[in-house]
C-alpha cells in the first residue's frame, strides 16, 4: 500500500460561493431562545452549514473548518476581519466519503474519512488552491460507525477513533480502538487503545495531556444501561472493555439465538481492564469533548471540559440533546458533571443535536449542530 505523497486532485476547489440559508432556519432562529445557559451566558448563531459536524479552528486564518457526516463536503466559515462573526460560508473541499474527521496543524487540513486519511495545503484567507496528498487508505471501510473523529496530540501525532462496524461484536484489526500515526504519513497507523464501541470525541487535558475520549454504549438493553463513557487513556496499550462490556461494566445478555436481551453489572471486571473515568446516562450519545483554555469563561471554568450530547434515537424517553461541563480537579481528574446549556428538546422533540465542540481565539465557545445545520457560539459577559 502506497502511503506517502499520493495527490489527490479533488480536493483542490476553486470556487467560492454563500450557502442557501436552509428551511429550518427560522425555526432555529425562534427557538435560541430556549436554551438554557448559565448566568452571564449567551448563544447565537455563527453560521448555517449543511450537517455540521466535526470542526477544526485555525485562528490564524481567521477560519473555521467543518466537516459531514452524510454529505461529501468540507466547508470553511471565513472571518475576514476577526470580529468573531461569519463573512462567507465556502465549500473548501468536496469528494469525499463521510469526512467527519478534520483537524489543523502547520497549514496542512487532515481529512479523516471513512477509510482514508487525507490532507490538503491551507495557507490563506480565502480559500486552497492546492491538490490534496493521500496518507493512509486502510481505515475500516464500513459504513456502520463509519464516521471518524481525529485529534493531533502533544506528541505531534494524529489519533483516530475507529468505530466497531456493529452494536456488539467480536473486533478485530483496527475495528474498536484508537490509533495514531505520524502527521507526514511516513507510517501506517498503530492501535494506541482497545475496547472501544464509538468513540466521537477525543481532547487532551491542558495541564497533564493526558487524553480523554468519550465511548457510546451498546444499544438493545433498555433505555437505563448500558452508560456512555469518559474514558481517560493517559498510555498507550489500555482495553476498555468492548465487545464483552457494553458500557461501563455492564456486560451483554443474549438469547439462544444471540440476540440481545438486556444486561448484567460484573461486580468484578477481568484484571486488566480499564473502566471509565466517569460514567452518563445511557444513550445521550456523548459525542466532542473540549477542555476549555481561553480565557472570555470565568476563571473556575478553565480546564474542565465540555462534551455535547447528541441525544438518544431510540431510547422510550428521548434523553440527551444538551452539553455537559465535566469538573476537572487541579491535578486533571474528573469529579463531577452537570448541565451547562440544554434546550434543544423540547416536549419530547429535538429541533437541535449538538455534536462537537471548539474554541475560538477570544475564549467563546462554537457548537456543531448537524440536525439544525448550524454551529452556534457561545459568549459570556459579567455586564
Amino acid at each position: 500500500m502506497n502511503l506517502l505523497r499520493r495527490v489527490v486532485s479533488f480536493v483542490a476547489v476553486l470556487a467560492v460561493f454563500s450557502l442557501v440559508v436552509p428551511a429550518v432556519a427560522d425555526e432555529i432562529d425562534d427557538n435560541l431562545s430556549r436554551i438554557n445557559l448559565p448566568s452571564g451566558f449567551a448563544i447565537e448563531i455563527y453560521a448555517r452549514v449543511p450537517n455540521a459536524r466535526s470542526m477544526a479552528v485555525v485562528n490564524s486564518l481567521g477560519s473555521v473548518f467543518v466537516g459531514s457526516r452524510v454529505g461529501d463536503t468540507v466547508h470553511r466559515l471565513v472571518d475576514r476581519d476577526n470580529d468573531h462573526r461569519v463573512d462567507d460560508v465556502q465549500v473548501s473541499a468536496r469528494g469525499f466519503r463521510m469526512p467527519n474527521g478534520i483537524v489543523f496543524k502547520n497549514g496542512w487540513l487532515y481529512v479523516v474519512e471513512q477509510r482514508r486519511v487525507i490532507r490538503y495545503p491551507v495557507t490563506d484567507r480565502e480559500n486552497n488552491r492546492g491538490s490534496g496528498e493521500l496518507l493512509f487508505d486502510g481505515l475500516p471501510n464500513y459504513s456502520h460507525h463509519g464516521w471518524r473523529y481525529a485529534a493531533i496530540g502533544a506528541d505531534d501525532m494524529l489519533y483516530i477513533a475507529v468505530g466497531a462496524p456493529c452494536n456488539i461484536c467480536e473486533t478485530q484489526g483496527m475495528e474498536g480502538t484508537i490509533v495514531r500515526m505520524p502527521l507526514d504519513g511516513s507510517a501506517a497507523p498503530e492501535i494506541y487503545a482497545t475496547g472501544i464501541r464509538n468513540s466521537v470525541g477525543i481532547d487532551f487535558h491542558p495541564i497533564s495531556g493526558d487524553m480523554y475520549f468519550t465511548d457510546n454504549g451498546s444499544d438493545g438493553m433498555g433505555d437505563l444501561i448500558p452508560p456512555d463513557e469518559l474514558n481517560r487513556a493517559a498510555t498507550p496499550g489500555l482495553n476498555f472493555g468492548f465487545p464483552r462490556y457494553g458500557g461501563g461494566d455492564v456486560i451483554p445478555q443474549h438469547d439462544a439465538n444471540g440476540n440481545i436481551i438486556g444486561g448484567a453489572v460484573d461486580v468484578s471486571p477481568p484484571p486488566g481492564l480499564t473502566m471509565p473515568a466517569m460514567e452518563f446516562g445511557a444513550h445521550g450519545a456523548a459525542l466532542g469533548i473540549h477542555f476549555y483554555r481561553g480565557k472570555m469563561f470565568p476563571e473556575e471554568y478553565k480546564g474542565d471540559a465540555f462534551v455535547a450530547q447528541h441525544g438518544s434515537w431510540n431510547r422510550s424517553d428521548p434523553f440527551g440533546y444538551r452539553i455537559l461541563r465535566v469538573h476537572f480537579d487541579q491535578v486533571g481528574n474528573p469529579v463531577s458533571k452537570t448541565v451547562f446549556a440544554d434546550g434543544w428538546l423540547q416536549n419530547g422533540r429535538a429541533w437541535g443535536r449538538p455534536v462537537d465542540i471548539k474554541e475560538l481565539g477570544d475564549g467563546s465557545l462554537l457548537v456543531s449542530d448537524d440536525h439544525g445545520d448550524v454551529v452556534y457560539r457561545i459568549t459570556f459577559s459579567d455586564n
